[in-house]
């Protein structure tokens, strides 16, 4: 197929140009065809790379989560600062990455470059206006501290340079430790994670050792809301709750349950009224 669409390319541009030869330098004009039910379609793609990547990630570990995923999963949790937010674990550190995007109204790839802009009939002036304004809009918080764990080092060290290149390093705080031994003397916080999925027999015997763990974890931050990832059909029954919410989502091929165990809402700041003044005495 990509043969005969490029023959056919070059067919018709030879006799609209009146030219035999065309060197293949300059800028890229990427053509994408799909088949459908005997029916083809010819993209031109204006992306480049997929839109997934946000253009902040050098290094995603052996097994990421896709950007767009990772912040489908923070919009769908309760999660909104300033509540507090950890991911014990954290990886390359997408999801908090993602949820500080968020939270400051930063645009997905906003540091990226795209395909189209080195196409020469497109001014670049309409470019640098887009960036502008999406700058405009976002509205820093300075306070923001979320919170990352991991038991590998390495990922920790791409987490924080991830997290710096998407300029929210200094809005996370990344740390080694284990899942289970996370502790928090805050209240009502969120915890979202996409843990490791043990898809070997001697991996899911040592992640049903961490869920028994995790129980207990769990259990002392009892006005947490959790919010998890798994493939594991029984992840609510080994955690010995009941989910509140659960969606099917697939990460990448991988069909997966996003458990969702509500904790109470934070008490609400009480608001101050004016008083009353009826309307003869105004």
């Amino acid at each position: 197929c990509q043969k005969i669409v490029k023959k056919a390319i070059i067919k018709k541009m030879q006799a609209h140009y009146n030219q035999e030869v065309f060197p293949e330098d300059g800028p890229r004009f990427p053509i994408e065809i799909a088949i459908l039910n005997d029916e083809a379609s010819l993209i031109l793609d204006t992306t480049g790379a997929s839109l997934h990547k946000r253009g902040y990630r050098s290094d995603a570990g052996q097994a990421p989560i896709k950007e767009t995923l990772a912040a489908a999963l923070v919009k769908l949790s309760r999660w909104e600062w300033p509540r507090v937010l950890a991911d014990p674990f954290c990886g390359s550190g997408t999801i908090l990455i993602e949820a500080a995007l968020l939270a400051e109204n930063r645009a997905p790839g906003l540091t990226r470059a795209f395909q189209a802009e080195s196409w020469p009939w497109l001014d670049r002036q309409h470019w640098k206006k887009g960036r502008k304004q999406a700058q405009g809009l976002i509205k820093p918080i300075d306070d923001m501290r979320l919170l990352g764990s991991d038991i590998d080092g390495y990922l920790l060290r791409k987490a924080r340079v991830n997290a710096q290149q998407a300029g929210v390093g200094d809005k996370i705080h990344f740390q080694e430790a284990q899942a289970q031994d996370f502790r928090s003397r805050k209240k009502y916080g969120c915890w979202i994670s996409n843990p490791p999925y043990g898809q070997r027999l001697s991996e899911q015997k040592e992640l049903n050792a961490l869920y028994s763990e995790l129980k207990e974890t769990w259990q002392a931050l009892d006005s947490w809301s959790y919010f998890v990832l798994s493939p594991d059909p029984e992840f609510a029954k080994r955690m010995n709750r009941r989910a509140d919410k659960r969606r099917k989502l697939f990460n990448g091929k991988i069909a997966c349950q996003y458990y969702q165990f509500f904790g109470p809402f934070p008490p609400r700041e009480p608001r101050e009224y004016p008083a009353y003044i009826p309307p003869d005495k105004r």
